[in-house]
């Protein structure tokens, strides 16, 4: 398969940037949903994560256009290619990770001059959550990364060099030895609570993700434990001491006073990232709770 060529998205990014006008829907990339006119942007939202992304009707643009700073993408790797979905019964060819998320990513830092968020250096988290096949599926994901890796965070012998948007790595574990192998990365791992604090560099595990139903049983009916609160705030505390970012999957995303009782505690804790499939729900929330990312 044949794909856009760095100079080719670049100018088609500006050309269409300084036009104010929709991307022909011959060039965008096979798989993506095409390109809506420009319509101003919020401000984005630093604690806004899009659980399962691409299950929206226009994976990524949905979630950038709400103001989301963090997207989540599930990959298998079919025949050399790296195919986004939830289960492998709904793989799609022409879904790709490339023209769904890295190509459009490619073409809107190219066209906001160096960021995702035009006027905002704010960065985007890139959350590949790899179903199956983990060490393959990185070696491959690694191999396609490179031509995009001037839009990347990356880590050369422990130095990172921030980019506008950071690839973190989740899934099958078995990605973690040969991320742990390179010198050189394009990516980060997605690390868990064995890995918080000194356990792992925050230059390899800049984020720490674990499930809201096992490590807490306060869904959101009255008040929350003060234990568990205050073991909120401890968990919480030591990952920022140590460099890192924490999310919980498996919140209550019902709308209703469970879900923003949570929300609630999980912002006064400093939690890092807000999981949600509603994307007008969670940036409601924010907006009303908390100011935009800087």
């Amino acid at each position: 398969m044949a794909f856009p060529t760095r100079r080719h998205l670049v100018t088609t990014a500006l050309a269409t940037a300084a036009a104010g006008a929709a991307v022909p829907l011959s060039a965008a990339p096979a798989g993506a949903a095409p390109a809506l006119p420009h319509t101003p942007r919020p401000r984005p939202l630093r604690r806004a994560h899009a659980h399962n992304d691409y299950l929206h009707p226009r994976p990524l643009h949905d979630a950038l256009d709400q103001g989301f700073t963090s997207v989540e993408a599930d990959i298998f790797l079919v025949d050399g290619e790296l195919l986004v979905a939830h289960e492998a019964t709904g793989l799609d060819p022409a879904r790709t990770l490339r023209a769904l998320y890295l190509d459009p990513l490619l073409a809107r830092v190219a066209a906001a001059h160096g960021s995702v968020f035009p006027g905002a250096r704010t960065p985007l988290q890139l959350l590949i959550d790899i179903k199956t096949d983990g060490a393959a599926a990185y070696r491959e994901l690694d191999r396609q990364l490179r031509p995009y890796q001037r839009i990347l965070t990356s880590c050369r012998n422990g130095r990172v060099r921030p980019g506008a948007v950071t690839a973190v790595i989740s899934g099958d574990r078995t990605a973690r030895v040969p991320m742990e192998a390179q010198r050189v990365r394009h990516a980060f791992y997605d690390g868990r609570p064995e890995d918080l604090g000194t356990a792992a560099p925050a230059s390899f595990v800049p984020l720490i993700s674990t499930s809201w139903t096992g490590a807490f049983g306060w869904q959101g009916d009255g008040p929350i434990p003060p234990a568990e609160r205050a073991a909120l705030r401890d968990f919480t505390d030591r990952a920022h001491r140590a460099g890192q970012r924490v999310r919980f999957w498996a919140t209550p995303d019902a709308p209703g006073p469970r879900r923003e009782a949570v929300w609630s505690e999980l912002l006064a804790a400093g939690v890092d990232h807000l999981n949600s499939d509603d994307l007008a729900g969670l940036a409601r929330f924010l907006r009303t709770h908390e100011g935009p990312a800087r």
